[in-house]
């Protein structure tokens, strides 16, 4: 073998080295961007994750198919307002929210719609 196929094979096994490298770190951003994707779906729904000024909307989205509107945007927002959360949806999931969930009136009904 001479010096120019040895510099050629060199040269092809540290180009292999580089994209392996390459790849390796690629693969670690995609994953890296898919769990904050993940954790982007997630916004709004877990406990705290919700800035005080977000409550309206969430609230709105919440309370879009009830006939109470009103009484349900109060209570909505007091809650939104200490819990920084909203189940998704119009009825339900309250599981995702506990803080949302747990809280009752002095009667031992839901606080939260």
């Amino acid at each position: 073998m001479d010096k120019k196929q040895s510099a050629a094979i060199l040269c092809f096994v540290l180009m292999l080295g580089l994209l392996a490298e390459n790849l390796q770190a690629s693969s670690e951003l995609q994953l890296q961007v898919s769990q904050l994707q993940g954790n982007n779906q997630m916004y709004g729904v877990t406990q705290g994750s919700l800035r005080p000024q977000e409550c309206g909307a969430r609230c709105t989205g919440r309370c879009a198919k009830t006939a109470y509107k009103k009484p349900c945007m109060f209570f909505c927002q007091k809650c939104c307002a200490k819990c920084l959360c909203v189940p998704p949806g119009t009825y339900g999931n309250k599981q995702v929210c506990p803080c949302y969930n747990n809280w009752k009136t002095k009667r031992g009904g839901p606080k939260c719609p």
